[in-house]
């Protein structure tokens, strides 16, 4: 395992859950890859002349900034390689025969458990024979593996940083404008909770309500002068009403079109 951050944890002791034996963990920061190793039976290093180069898998499971980096400062290995970056091509792991990437497509944390048997796995590889070692492997730990190129991996993250960063992002804006206010943020976890379950059987568009949908900017205004104290809330809130609004409107638009 290379890495010892929120990916690297959580799959880490995923696959040792399942039975697989992971040798070794490298981290930049010795510290940080005692304690992962630790976690997961392992010896640590935090030198790539130590990296031990006769294992089947090498797991890069680091930032994307430092990611071209560390794959330049590996040694020469046997085994297949491969990155868990969702935005990141293929083509970063050249210098190895064998390699990959191995995307689990889920938001990570070192202190939240992980149920894998949930998770999308995306995988690429450079050789199908490579591909197919792969595809089984990521089926011990996940039933839903999908073939997906480095082009459509970046599609998919774009869209994940919308509906999971960005999202968390409008949880915490809410979080501190009830916290403002003497107010607790758990009165908003059911609401969150409808939202997100709404997806799985409507279309995001059909599940849109509030003010902006419904075209009340008696509503709208009355928010924008609560966020009168705050330039860059009220100009984040009227971008998304008006997107929300056009978004809405687009469907009416098309049929009227039809209809001519």
């Amino acid at each position: 395992m290379i890495g010892s951050g929120n990916v690297a944890t959580q799959l880490g002791i995923s696959l040792v859950k399942k039975g697989f034996n992971i040798r070794q963990v490298y981290s930049k920061t010795l510290a940080n890859a005692e304690v992962l190793a630790q976690h997961l039976n392992a010896y640590s290093t935090c030198e790539f002349s130590e990296i031990q180069t006769n294992a089947d898998l090498y797991i890069v499971a680091v930032s994307d900034a430092i990611l071209l980096s560390v794959i330049e400062q590996m040694p020469n290995v046997k085994g297949t390689v491969v990155h868990t970056a969702g935005s990141m091509s293929i083509d970063l792991l050249i210098k190895f025969n064998r390699h990959g990437v191995f995307y689990p497509f889920q938001t990570f944390t070192k202190e939240r458990a992980i149920d894998f048997g949930k998770v999308p796995i995306l995988l690429e590889a450079n050789n199908q024979e490579y591909y197919t070692e792969m595809q089984y492997f990521a089926k011990q730990i996940s039933p839903i593996v999908m073939s997906c190129d480095s082009a459509q991996r970046q599609q998919i993250h774009l869209a994940a940083v919308f509906a999971s960063n960005f999202t968390n992002h409008m949880y915490a804006i809410a979080h501190e404008i009830l916290k403002r206010n003497d107010i607790s943020f758990d009165v908003l976890k059911p609401l969150i909770m409808e939202t997100a379950l709404k997806t799985e059987t409507l279309n995001p568009l059909k599940a849109q309500t509030g003010p902006a949908v419904r075209g009340d900017n008696n509503v709208i205004n009355k928010h924008l002068a609560l966020l009168d104290d705050n330039d860059e809330l009220s100009v984040l809130y009227s971008m998304l009403s008006k997107r929300i609004a056009k978004l809405d409107n687009q469907p009416k638009a098309d049929e009227k079109q039809k209809d001519k």
